[in-house]
C-alpha cells in the first residue's frame, strides 16, 4: 500500500490513530483509578463528557429531559439517550445534535428535526457532523444485521440515496472522529489469478464501526495467543486413562480439550450436554481448574444439575457471571464492562463454553482476553446453529479458518418425538412426528390475531391443564420482536391475561416476567426474571442468579418476557415451549433453535403456511460480512 499525501491519512494510518487514541484514553482512565482495568473499556466508542458536564445520573437525565422538551422531542427518549450517550449527554447534543442518531431507535429524519429545532438555519444538510453521524448510523444498522464491516461503495450509495451532498466528505468526517475505521480487504486468489495475463483485482475498501472492528482484531489476537501458548494439560498416560471406555467421538473431544489451546465441539443439545459435563468432570478429577460457561444463569443451573456428584472442582456459571461484570462503570455508557480481562485473567486451565455459537465478536474478544496464556478454550455449538444476536460470527469464522480442531459428536437416536422433529428440521425437512404423549402439538392459525389468541390459550390454560406444566415454566417464542404475531404482541396479550396492570413502574408491574434484551451488569442477554417491586430508584427484579435493582436509565434494556424472540431464548431450555411461527424472518437455524428449546412439550402455532416448510428446506442463516476468519490466519 502506498502512502497518500500528508493532508489525507491512509486507512492504515487512520486505524493506527484510532487504536492509539483508544489506548491513550484507557491509560488515562487507569491513571485515575487504581482498580484493574475492566475488559471492554477500550472498545467502547462513547465520547468523553465535555468540560463542565460533571453531573450525577439524575442531573444528566433532568438536563436531557429539559433539552428534549425545549426542542419537541418526546421526553420518554431521555433515559435511553442518557444510557447511550453517558455523562454530559445534553452538552454533547447541544454541540452536535446529530449525535442523537447514536441512540438506539432514532432515525435520520428524527435527528434532522432535532438539529433544526436546536440550530435553526444552522442545521444545513451538508453539515460534516450530519455526514459523520449518517455514516456511523448506516454501519450500526449493518451491525444490527450481524455485519462487522460494510463495503465503502455501499455506504456511498446509501448516502447518495439519502441525498447527502458530499458522500465522500461524510465518510472522511466519520473517519476523522475515529469511531469508524477504513479497512482494506485483499481479494481472494483463485486459479485464474495466476494466469500470465490475469489482472489482479483491486483491494476493496470496507468500513466498520471502531467498536466491532477492533473487537474482531482483539478476538483474533486472543485466539491466536491461546493456540500458540497451549501445552497439554495432562500427560499422555493420564489422558489415556480418562479415555478408556469412551466412544470414539467422546474420546476425540476429550483429547482435543486437554491437548489443544482452542477447539470446537459440535453436536445436538443433549449430546453436547453429556459431552461437556463428561469433559469437565474428567479434567477436574485430575486437578485441572475447569469452568463450564452457559448462556444464562438458568441454563447454568441445568448444567450443574447434570454434573450431580461429579461437580467437585468444576465451576458452572453463566459466561456473564464468570467474566465478573462491573456493576458501576459510568465511564462506559451503553456497555457492560467486565472485571476479568487481559489485566486480570481467569484462574483457570480449561474453559468450556456451552453455546459458543451465541458469542458475538465483542463477547468473544472479552472471553479470549480473559483466558490466560496456556489456558484451553472449548467452544460448543449445535450443527447449523443460528448466528449470535450481536455482530459477527466468531465460532463459524474460527471453523472456516481451519486453524483449530473441530470434533463432531455422533448423533445418537433422537430422544422421542421432540428430538426427532428437531433433527429433521436441522436436516432441512419439516415432517410430522408421532407424539402419543402430546410431546409435539401443531396448532394451525389462519391469521396473526388468531395465532396470538391460540398462543395465549396454550400458555395460560391448555398446557397447564392437560400436561401439568405451570405457566411459569412455559416460554413462548417468535421469530422476531415486531409484527402482528411477534414477541411484543404476544407479551401484550399474555400480560393482559396473566398479570393485568397499568404498568406503573415504567411500563412494568410487580409480577411481570421480564427478559434482558440488551446486556446488563446484573444479568446476561436472554436471562428472564420477575418484577418484585420498584420506584424512583429502579426496578426490583428476581433473576435466577439473585435479586437485583435495575436503575431507571437501564430499564429500557428490559422487555416483557412471557414471549421472547428466538435469538434471546437460545441456549436456555424450558419444560414447555410455544413457538409462534409467522412467515417473516424464518430460516432453518431459527426454526431448529426454537424447536430445540423444549424439554418436555412443544406447541407450534403454525401461522406461516407453506413458508415454514419452505424456510426449513431452503433458507440457511443470512450471510454476514466479517473479517475474523482472515485475521486468525494472518
Amino acid at each position: 500500500m502506498t502512502d497518500t499525501p500528508d493532508e489525507t491519512p491512509s486507512p492504515a494510518e487512520r486505524a493506527a490513530r484510532a487504536a492509539e487514541a483508544m489506548r491513550a484514553a484507557e491509560a488515562a482512565a487507569q491513571a485515575l483509578d487504581d482498580r484493574p482495568r475492566p475488559d471492554g473499556e477500550a472498545r467502547d466508542p462513547a465520547p468523553a463528557p465535555p468540560p463542565g458536564e460533571d453531573r450525577t445520573p439524575q442531573e444528566n437525565l433532568e438536563a436531557l429531559t429539559a433539552l428534549f422538551t425545549e426542542t419537541g422531542v418526546p421526553a420518554a427518549l431521555a433515559p435511553r439517550a442518557a444510557r447511550g450517550l453517558g455523562p454530559g449527554a445534553a452538552g454533547l447534543l447541544r454541540a452536535d445534535p446529530w449525535r442523537l442518531l447514536r441512540v438506539p431507535g432514532v432515525q435520520p429524519g428524527q435527528a434532522d428535526h432535532f438539529a433544526r429545532a436546536l440550530l435553526g438555519d444552522g442545521a444545513g444538510p451538508g453539515d460534516p457532523r450530519r455526514g459523520g453521524a449518517l455514516v456511523l448510523h448506516l454501519l450500526t444498522e449493518a451491525a444490527r444485521a450481524g455485519h462487522t464491516v460494510t463495503p465503502a461503495a455501499e455506504v456511498l450509495s446509501a448516502l447518495e440515496r439519502a441525498r447527502f451532498p458530499d458522500p465522500r466528505g461524510a465518510i472522511e468526517a466519520a473517519l476523522d472522529e475515529a469511531e469508524v475505521l477504513s479497512l482494506t480487504e485483499e481479494p481472494a486468489f483463485d486459479e485464474e489469478s495466476f494466469e500470465e495475463d490475469a489482472e489482479r483485482p483491486e483491494p476493496e475498501e470496507t468500513l466498520g464501526p471502531a467498536r466491532w472492528a477492533l473487537a474482531e482484531e482483539a478476538a483474533a489476537e486472543g485466539l491466536q495467543r491461546l493456540t500458540l501458548t497451549a501445552a497439554p494439560l495432562l500427560d499422555d498416560a493420564a489422558v489415556k486413562g480418562l479415555r478408556d471406555g469412551l466412544p470414539e467421538d467422546r474420546s476425540l473431544a476429550l483429547t482435543a480439550a486437554l491437548r489443544t489451546g482452542v477447539s470446537i465441539l459440535r453436536g445436538t443439545p443433549d449430546d453436547l450436554a453429556r459431552a461437556v459435563t463428561g469433559i469437565a468432570a474428567a479434567a477436574a478429577s485430575q486437578g485441572v481448574r475447569t469452568a463450564v460457561a452457559a448462556p444464562t444463569d438458568r441454563a447454568a443451573a441445568d448444567l450443574a444439575a447434570g454434573l450431580a456428584g461429579d461437580a467437585d472442582g468444576v465451576t458452572v456459571s453463566s459466561l456473564h457471571r464468570l467474566l465478573e461484570p462491573h456493576e458501576d462503570a459510568p465511564d462506559a455508557p451503553g456497555a457492560v464492562v467486565y472485571r476479568r480481562g487481559e489485566q486480570r485473567p481467569f484462574d483457570l486451565d480449561l474453559v468450556i463454553v456451552a453455546d459458543g455459537s451465541a458469542l458475538d465478536v465483542e463477547l468473544c474478544a472479552v472471553l479470549a482476553e480473559a483466558c490466560p496464556d496456556g489456558a484451553h478454550l472449548v467452544l460448543c455449538a449445535e450443527p447449523g446453529a443460528a448466528p449470535p444476536a450481536g455482530p459477527g460470527r466468531p465460532l463459524d469464522d474460527l471453523e472456516a479458518s481451519e486453524t483449530v480442531p473441530v470434533v463432531a459428536l455422533d448423533a445418537g437416536p433422537p430422544s422421542g418425538p421432540l428430538g426427532a422433529l428437531t433433527a429433521a428440521v436441522r436436516g432441512g425437512d419439516l415432517k410430522a412426528v408421532d407424539a402419543p404423549g402430546r410431546e409435539v402439538v401443531i396448532v394451525p392459525a389462519e391469521s396473526p390475531g388468531e395465532a396470538v389468541h391460540r398462543a395465549v390459550q396454550l400458555v395460560t390454560d391448555s398446557i397447564p391443564r392437560a400436561l401439568g406444566i405451570p405457566a411459569e415454566d412455559v416460554q413462548a417464542v417468535a421469530p422476531a420482536a415486531g409484527g402482528e404475531a411477534g414477541a411484543a404482541a404476544l407479551n401484550a396479550a399474555l400480560k393482559a391475561r396473566l398479570n393485568p396492570g397499568p404498568g406503573k413502574l415504567g411500563g412494568m408491574d410487580p409480577g411481570d416476567r421480564v427478559v434482558v434484551a440488551a446486556p446488563l451488569p446484573h444479568a446476561p442477554l436472554g436471562e428472564t426474571g420477575v418484577v418484585t417491586g420498584g420506584g424512583p430508584h429502579g426496578l426490583e427484579i428476581e433473576f435466577p442468579g439473585g435479586a437485583a435493582v435495575v436503575a431507571p436509565a437501564d430499564a429500557s434494556r428490559l422487555r416483557h418476557g412471557w414471549a421472547v424472540p428466538v435469538a434471546l431464548a437460545r441456549g436456555t431450555r424450558r419444560p414447555a415451549v410455544v413457538a409462534v411461527m409467522s412467515a417473516d424472518g424464518l430460516s432453518r437455524p431459527l426454526v431448529a433453535t426454537a424447536f430445540g428449546l423444549a424439554r418436555r412439550h412443544l406447541s407450534v402455532v403454525q401461522a406461516a403456511g407453506p413458508a415454514l416448510a419452505r424456510a426449513v428446506r431452503e433458507n440457511g442463516a443470512p450471510a454476514r460480512r466479517t473479517r475474523l476468519a482472515r485475521l486468525v490466519i494472518q
